[in-house]
């Protein structure tokens, strides 16, 4: 029974982002797994896009699970013609305030960044970054206000 509900899970937050169709049967799973589950909060996902750079081909994409106050999710980050970083967040979230860690994968060479979050009006803001001229790496502006703005989408872009 444990095994069906994991398999369950695993497949409702695998396709939460990419359903389409009826959401009315996507109702009904999720309530099976509430039920069968009672003390797990039911994981949601989210999905977020943001675009910039000449003629938006710069693109961002977000997807956040999130499941009580723990956050987990993909980033992809994907200039145009240049080289990615693609990873994964984890973190937590507090009066829709959500603080990651998001790590990644770029030229070959893992890397991490602190990042922080807020959810404003069905959008995702972000906090910009800024460049460390100490250690030579990017850092959250924990002075700046959350001026990225993402906006919803229905699936991640990879």
């Amino acid at each position: 029974m444990k095994n069906i509900c994991l398999i369950l899970a695993i497949a409702l937050i695998a396709t939460a982002c990419n359903s389409v169709g009826d959401k009315s049967e996507g109702a009904a799973a999720d309530t099976l797994a509430v039920a069968t589950t009672p003390r797990t909060p039911n994981p949601h996902a989210l999905c977020f896009l943001r675009t910039e750079g000449t003629k938006n081909r710069d693109t961002t994409s977000i997807e956040l699970v999130i499941k009580g106050d723990t956050v987990t999710g993909l980033m992809n980050w994907m200039p145009y013609e240049k080289d990615s970083r693609k990873g994964k967040l984890n973190g937590t979230i507090k009066n829709d305030t959500i603080n990651a860690l998001w790590s990644f994968m770029q030229e070959g060479m893992t890397d991490t960044i602190s990042l922080k979050f807020t959810v404003l009006n069905n959008q995702l803001m972000q906090k910009p970054l800024k460049l460390n001229t100490t250690t030579g790496r990017q850092q959250t502006d924990d002075s700046a206000g959350y001026t990225l703005a993402y906006q919803t989408s229905d699936k991640i872009y990879k």
